[in-house]
């Protein structure tokens, strides 16, 4: 009767061993965040991966706003690399993911501007003789398709008179105006694929009035 009850002990323990270590591996962790630019606007549709050992174990996309969730992976180490059209790739090395929880990365994931998928739109600002404007005002307005601008950007021209905006690539139309002691001009510009544009604006100011 002993050696009876002994056995069953024993059985009983391994069953609960077993169902321990299973639930164990059966516990899932993950992480969530948010990919953004420089500026902290959040990327829509960035490509999330969890890299382990060399191998993509998962993959999701950010949402409108650039929020993600990765989650069912195995505890451990993971590389977490994120990319988005136009920009350069990121990578977040080291980053261990817990059974049974999911780790807030907040806005860690943060890319640059690919510098080969940029609109660049160069130009110069001169006096009506021709010489250039140093310290001139530049402003950029985007024309929607109903006729309305947003403006989206202001610089200074340098001491050759030039200025230089950068936008990502795609097909718009832009309005640059230049301002200088209350004489102003203005051109517009269409841009599509990613290159440089250039233009030239001529404020009716002599040069007398450096």
């Amino acid at each position: 009767m002993f050696k009876i009850n002994k056995l069953f002990t024993v059985l009983s323990l391994m069953l609960l061993f077993a169902a321990l270590a299973g639930a164990a591996i059966g516990q899932t962790g993950g992480f969530k965040g948010k990919v953004r630019t420089n500026q902290g606007d959040g990327i829509a549709n960035a490509s999330i991966t969890a890299r382990k050992s060399g191998k993509d174990v998962k993959t999701v996309r950010s949402d409108a706003k650039g929020n993600f969730v990765i989650d069912g992976l195995e505890s451990g180490n993971y590389n977490i690399v994120f990319d988005a059209g136009g920009y350069t790739s990121g990578v977040l090395y080291n980053v261990e993911a817990k059974g049974n929880s999911v780790r807030n990365l907040g806005e860690r994931l943060m890319l640059s501007t690919d510098q080969g998928a940029l609109v660049l739109i160069k130009g110069s600002v001169f006096y009506r003789e021709g010489t250039s404007v140093t310290g001139a005002k530049v402003e950029i307005e985007r024309i929607n398709e109903d006729g309305t601008t947003k403006k989206i950007g202001s610089a200074l021209t340098n001491i050759s008179g030039e200025f230089t905006f950068r936008q990502p690539e795609a097909n718009a139309k832009f309005r640059i105006t230049a301002k200088f002691k209350g004489a102003s001009a203005a051109k517009e510009v269409e841009v599509s694929n990613a290159a440089i544009y250039r233009l030239a604006i001529t404020l009716d100011l002599p040069r007398t009035e450096k």
